[in-house]
């Protein structure tokens, strides 16, 4: 089944330069080896689009249940240099969890 990614994780994010920096994690630890099989860098890029203009970096975080994502070229020259409405990447954790994944029933 296809669900939210936010029914199993939540997510905080900010910025470094004209990077955004955002983590995703799991709710439930049993739930990290969805999230880390379907969370991918790919998957990060294509969901948010011409927003990242770079390319998408995952470091993964098992002791934590967690997944952190650069994002390069995402914040248009971030801070005080951007024209974009969230020049810091505090809204990207929030888009992140709207991203579908493929669980299985038995994974919930």
């Amino acid at each position: 089944m296809r669900i939210e990614l936010g029914r199993i994780a939540h997510a905080r994010s900010g910025d470094k330069g004209d990077m955004a920096n955002v983590g995703v994690i799991v709710y439930d630890e049993r739930h990290y080896p969805v999230i880390e099989r379907e969370v991918t860098a790919e998957r990060v890029k294509q969901h948010f689009g011409a927003l990242v203009e770079g390319s998408v970096k995952r470091y993964e975080l098992p002791n934590l249940g967690a997944l952190n994502f650069l994002l390069e070229g995402s914040l248009g020259g971030g801070g005080t240099l951007s024209l974009r409405v969230d020049a810091q990447g505090k809204t990207f954790g929030a888009a992140v969890l709207r991203m579908e994944i493929d669980v299985a029933e038995e994974e919930l």
